[in-house]
């Protein structure tokens, strides 16, 4: 039986930390400036997991509309007063693995270092199943999540399937708060995604994360 932390308690980790957190998240990862550079050229772009906005906001740059999602609170307030000279914006507090989100809404989306934070593999599973929802035919989306590749864990770990761990946030004055995370095996990250309802188009390990280029399986544009 599952005994890890539930998505409420993911959340109200997020809820905790959030505002010292975003500090600490200033500028866009290049990996994810290189996929929008690539492809974001108008129409609707989403960011799921958008934490404080800064991918939210390169997407903005290109995008005709980004829709933004976050289950914390805390980091969509963060997010409102980075974006807030971005009027084609619009944030929405949202599970990864519920998005309230028509069918078919989105030519391009991030999936950006949350989908580790999610405690079952079911609920993984349901989130890559939500994106390619969500995805309009001819849409594509950058996933990542951190890899049993970054030099933080053992070399020796089992290639074939990631573990649960936690990793502690230091707030100022010193408290500690537990983060729950999946670190993937990139064997399994790839096994996560072809389980989905997204066909994987490129995988690459980058800076110790696995970052997937995956579209919706079966649309056509």
């Amino acid at each position: 039986m599952f005994d890890g932390p539930s998505r409420a308690d993911v959340r109200e980790t997020y809820e905790t930390i959030g505002s010292h957190f975003s500090k600490t998240r200033e500028y866009a990862w290049p990996e994810v400036e290189s996929f929008v550079e690539d492809r974001c050229r108008g129409g609707v772009a989403l960011d799921v997991g958008c934490g404080n906005g800064r991918h939210a906001e390169l997407l903005a740059d290109r995008a005709d509309r980004v829709v933004g999602l976050d289950a914390s609170r805390e980091l969509l307030a963060a997010a409102r007063d980075r974006l807030a000279a971005c009027p084609a914006t619009t944030l929405l507090q949202s599970d990864a693995a519920t998005l309230p989100l028509a069918d078919d809404c989105a030519d391009l989306a991030v999936y950006v270092a949350t989908i580790h934070h999610l405690p079952r593999r079911t609920d993984r599973r349901d989130s890559l199943d939500e994106l390619a929802r969500v995805l309009a035919p001819g849409g594509r989306a950058l996933v990542s999540a951190w890899s049993t590749a970054h030099d933080r864990f053992d070399a020796s770990a089992d290639a074939e399937r990631g573990f649960d761990t936690t990793v502690d946030w230091t707030l100022p004055g010193g408290r500690t708060i537990p983060r729950f995370y999946h670190i993937y095996a990139p064997a399994e990250f790839e096994r996560d995604i072809a389980a989905s309802d997204l066909a994987l188009e490129s995988l690459e390990i980058s800076s110790g994360n696995c970052y997937a280029v995956v579209r919706p399986e079966g649309k056509r544009p």
